[in-house]
Parts: structure tokens; C-alpha cells; sequence
């Protein structure tokens, strides 16, 4: 074979691996990582190895430390048989360890960027042996590294990932979604805007460029349409921008009464900041009381913020004031190993940890196409959120959402939001093929 003909063989094997993966084959650059027992990364020892792919860097860092935490108090728990809401979840699987072998872990820095999360988790996998990928705070992050674990034959357990489309028209059979995501978030927030706000209002969005702000900001339309909530501008802006006053400027002019801030992490918490300071928040506008949604809060976000959360409404996926039994253990032993009570992103992963090790044991295998098996239409109660469904036709967690606010008087720094709804989970509920895409088959390497 000659060089040339060498170099256009090279250039058509790397361009057909997302085809290969589509077929369920596994791509050129993934070939080494394929083990023994008949899938990718088969554990031989007496140990098992999970990564945790989280922000460690960037815009979505405060919610990477807390994931990374709660990650290595799930894995103390999952070796011990016990501890937290071990204790309370309803399937009683797990003795210690999974399948007679004990959890180790890697990290990665996913830094908030695809590229930066898609190398992190390659190098996991392929150097470190993970048997499974977790983590992440962004949407688009848990995209490409769920495309990325679907062609390597692992299963991801997407963390902190809000975006339709993860488990819409993006989803893969390989990967699974604890976390709600926007259509549930305009479902549980709109009627309570309503309810607080009024009809007939003028909306200004300001919008993370990427596919979560998309997501969230179509969902917010969607469900407050129905009571003329008029959308008056949709300005996208860059993930750590920091600076947002040239954003912000042009809203007091817009003839808006309403800001939407479809924004996360300090993203949100400068513009948030930035729109107070600018007097957004105690201005007249068409007869009305100016008013700021944040769709999407975090207890961290919250705090960052401050005062200028006071009576904001929002929703969230967990809150460590919840009273039930399970909430109460995780925030005890993340409290006693940590010092304060742990965030929803924290509670996410902790939740993604456990309920991965109970299908591998439920599974008899790490075999990526009999571990998701296991966790299709698993409902599964005691990990917080009442009753949960993780749904086989997209891979989907069906639970109960929080509509949360601002706290006026806040008794501590961390006492920052308080619940004024919990959405029962048949409210959020939607068909399946509401989002679109296909799972395809699953990869096992």
C-alpha cells in the first residue's frame, strides 16, 4: 500500500467512527480498551473503577467540588454496605462492594468545555480502566462525553445536566439521566409565576449559548405562554462571561417588566448581581413591580448571590431542608464528613453512584447492555424526591420537583432557599417521544 493510499485509509477510519458507534461497533480509537470478558474494560482484580469527570475549573467549579464529595462518600458508603441513604433506598442489594469487588476512583477536569470533558473521560477509560463515567455540570458536557462513553461501550451516569436534549434528541442507550431537566422545570415553575406574577407580562431572556440555555429558555416560553407572558427579547450570552452590564443595559429601555435569567453557576450568580445593582429589581414598568426568574437555581448559587436572591422564584432537582427520611441521612453524613450541608449537584452524583453499583449487582455484571436493563423502568424510593421512575424509553428519572425562592430572612449562610412547592412527579411527567431521538442499542466495546 502506498503512503498515500496509507494516509486516506487513516482519514476514512477516523471519520467513520461516530458511524461505527451508530452501528454499535466500537470505534479505531477505542479498540485498546476492549477486555476479555467480552466488554469494554471487564474487571479482572478484586477492584472495580469508576470516573468522575466533573468542573474542577470554570464557571461550573463550585458545583464540581461538591459532586466530587458527594462522589467519594457514595463510593465509602457503596464499600461498606452502608451509611447515608444507603440506608433508606428501598432496593437492599449492595452488602459492600459490587460483585465481591471494592470501588476505586479517577478524576478528571472537564474545565466546563466539551473538548476538555471528552479527553478527560478518554483517558479514563483507556489508562485507567473506568467501567463507568459520571459527572459533569453542564449540558453540553454531558452530551459529547455521553456520545463519547456510547462508542467506547461504557455506561455514563450523566451528573448536573438540565438540557432537554440530553435525554431527548441527543440521548444513547448508554447513558442515563438522574437529574430533571427544562421541560419538567417549565411545568412546575410556570403556573406558580402565574399564580405570584400575574398574566400579561413582557419578557426579557438572557441566555447561556449553549444547548442548555436553548433548552431552558424554550421551556419558559412554552409554559408561560398561555398567560401572555410576551417574550420582548432572547439575548444569548458567552458561559463565563463575567461581565454583564453590556447584557443588562439595553433591558432597561426594552419596555420589559420581567428578566429571565436562563443562567448557572457564577454565571448566574454575576448576572443576577449585576441586574440588582443596575435597579432592575426595584423599578416600575408598565404598572408592575419589575420581576427576576432564575429557572434553574442551586443552594451554591444561592449563597453566592446573597441578598440578591430574596424572593426570587426558581425551581431545583433536591434541597437540603427536605424532611423526609433520606434527605435527612445524606445531609447528616455529608455534614458530619464535610462540615455543611451538601448542594442538589452533590446530591445528584451521590444518587447517580449508588443506583449504578445496585444495577451492576442486581445485574450479576458490569456488562454495559445488562446493567441498563437493570436500571430501565427501575422505581426505586428512600434516595430523596418521594418515588422515582427511571424510564426504559429514554433513560429518564421521573420524580418530584421543587419550586423554590429566595429566603427573606435566612437563619444561617447555607438557609438561603426555601420550598414553597413540591410538584408531584405525574405533573412533570411527559410522553416519551415529546423530545425526540433515538437511544439505539447499547454499546458493550
Amino acid at each position: 500500500m502506498s503512503a498515500t493510499k496509507d494516509i486516506t485509509r487513516r482519514r476514512v477510519i477516523k471519520s467513520g467512527a461516530v458511524a461505527a458507534a451508530a452501528a454499535g461497533a466500537t470505534p479505531y480509537f477505542f479498540t485498546r480498551a476492549f477486555a476479555e470478558g467480552g466488554y469494554t474494560n471487564a474487571p479482572k482484580g478484586d477492584s472495580v473503577t469508576f470516573g468522575f469527570n466533573v468542573p474542577q475549573t470554570g464557571a461550573y467549579a463550585d458545583e464540581g467540588a461538591d459532586e466530587l464529595r458527594a462522589y467519594e462518600l457514595a463510593v465509602e458508603h457503596i464499600n461498606a454496605g452502608g451509611g447515608g441513604m444507603m440506608d433508606t433506598f428501598s432496593s437492599k442489594e449492595l452488602k459492600g462492594g459490587i460483585n465481591g469487588k471494592k470501588v476505586k476512583y479517577v478524576t478528571g477536569d472537564t474545565q466546563t468545555k466539551s473538548d476538555a470533558a471528552r479527553a478527560s473521560a478518554k483517558r479514563m477509560i483507556e489508562n485507567d480502566g473506568a467501567i463507568m463515567i459520571t459527572g459533569g455540570s453542564s449540558s453540553g458536557v454531558a452530551i459529547a462525553v455521553q456520545g463519547l462513553c456510547q462508542e467506547a461501550g461504557v455506561i455514563f451516569m450523566s451528573g448536573l445536566t438540565h438540557s432537554n436534549d440530553t435525554t431527548g434528541k441527543d440521548k444513547r442507550a448508554n447513558g442515563f439521566r438522574h437529574f430533571f431537566n427544562t421541560e419538567m422545570t417549565g411545568a412546575a415553575l410556570g403556573p406558580v409565576l402565574k399564580n405570584n406574577y400575574g398574566t400579561d407580562r413582557k419578557v426579557y431572556h438572557l441566555t447561556a449559548d449553549y444547548t442548555w440555555g436553548y433548552s431552558q429558555e424554550g421551556s419558559m416560553i412554552k409554559y408561560t405562554k398561555d398567560y401572555n407572558w410576551e417574550t420582548v427579547a432572547a439575548v444569548k450570552t458567552p458561559v463565563g462571561a463575567g461581565d454583564f452590564s453590556q447584557f443588562i443595559t439595553p433591558i432597561l429601555s426594552s419596555g420589559a417588566d420581567t428578566l429571565v435569567l436562563n443562567h448557572y453557576g457564577k454565571d448566574m450568580v454575576n448576572s443576577l448581581t449585576q441586574a440588582v445593582q443596575f435597579g432592575l429589581a426595584g423599578k416600575q414598568v408598565n404598572g408592575k413591580d419589575f420581576t427576576i426568574v432564575v429557572p434553574l437555581y442551586s443552594r451554591l448559587m444561592a449563597q453566592g448571590a446573597g441578598e440578591n436572591v430574596k424572593g426570587i422564584f426558581g425551581s431545583t432537582n433536591w434541597h437540603w431542608s427536605l424532611q423526609d427520611d433520606a434527605s435527612k441521612a445524606f445531609v447528616k453524613a455529608f455534614g458530619e464528613k464535610y462540615g455543611f450541608p451538601p448542594s442538589q449537584a452533590a446530591h445528584t452524583t451521590y444518587c447517580q453512584a449508588i443506583l449504578y453499583a445496585d444495577a451492576c449487582q442486581r445485574a450479576g455484571t458490569f456488562k454495559p447492555s445488562e446493567v441498563g436493563k437493570a436500571l430501565e423502568d427501575f422505581e426505586f424510593d428512600g434516595l430523596g424526591n418521594g418515588k422515582v421512575l427511571y424510564r426504559g424509553e429514554d433513560h429518564q428519572c421521573f420524580k418530584d420537583v421543587l419550586v423554590v425562592k429566595g429566603k427573606e430572612n435566612p437563619t444561617n449562610k447555607f438557609d438561603v432557599l426555601e420550598v414553597v412547592e413540591v410538584t408531584p412527579r405525574e405533573q412533570v411527567q411527559y410522553e416519551a417521544s415529546l423530545l425526540g431521538g433515538e437511544l439505539g442499542p447499547y454499546n458493550n466495546g
